[in-house]
């Protein structure tokens, strides 16, 4: 399916969290979210960041995919012991469930959340991630 730019941007228009929205956006949220630990100035977390918005149209109504710039944000970086960019963490029922350091291509990170989205593109089995 085909999706234009605009509806692209309404997709992943509110993406960046903090300290002070991460609770209700990532901890009590209803649905899985992916939060990606990342930094303006890094070309990997460029990459990540366009893949990142591949997977959020991939999984609209799915699936939060939401940033965290851990240069504005330093202490939830400290807290999820973040110690290389990018790192994603997906959440489920507010507990982190995936953990991806550095790139990865949109294939590789909705087969490592399959377990958490109920179906979706693949229809392969993935087994759960053990935390």
């Amino acid at each position: 399916m085909l999706f234009s730019r605009n509806m692209n941007a309404d997709i992943t228009q509110k993406t960046e969290i903090g300290e002070t929205n991460f609770e209700s956006e990532v901890l009590k949220s209803k649905q899985p979210v992916i939060v990606a630990f990342s930094a303006p100035w890094s070309q990997p977390c460029r990459i990540i960041r366009s893949v990142l918005d591949e997977v959020a149209t991939a999984c609209a109504g799915r699936l939060k995919v939401l940033r965290v710039n851990v240069d504005d944000h330093p202490d939830l970086g400290a807290w999820y012991d973040i110690q290389s960019i990018p790192t994603l963490l997906g959440f489920v029922h507010g507990a982190v469930g995936v953990r991806m350091v550095g790139t990865a291509s949109k294939e590789a990170i909705l087969s490592r959340l399959q377990p958490f989205l109920g179906g979706g593109e693949s229809s392969s089995s993935t087994p759960g991630v053990k935390k």
